[in-house]
């Protein structure tokens, strides 16, 4: 494959990729929206950070599977008290990290 092509290739997965990014973004400034979904639009990043922690919680280690869920415990309590998502994936594998090497 020429150079060309691999330059043309890589420009087209970079516009179809920021694309779909880039369009809400724009658009999401200028709407109004009423109190309900401006509270669901900011709970949206807890339910992601669930959906990525909960598989995790039960693959962590087959043979001490508590590992996993005290991980998920402390991702669940940060996020009850509104860590921002970071916070909340990095201080459960922070813990799982510590608990894995004592036991």
């Amino acid at each position: 494959m020429s150079s060309t092509k691999v330059i043309i290739l890589l420009v087209g997965m970079m516009l179809v990729t920021y694309i779909p990014r880039a369009i809400p973004a724009v658009l999401l400034e200028k709407m109004k929206f009423g109190k309900k979904t401006e509270k669901f639009l900011k709970l949206i990043p807890y339910t992601a950070m669930t959906s990525l922690v909960v598989p995790g919680v039960f693959e962590v280690d087959a043979a001490n599977p508590a590992i996993g869920i005290i991980g998920g415990a402390v991702a669940g309590v940060l996020a009850w008290f509104k860590c921002p998502v970071m916070v909340c994936v990095l201080g459960a594998i922070a813990v799982d990290f510590l608990i894995y090497f004592i036991i």
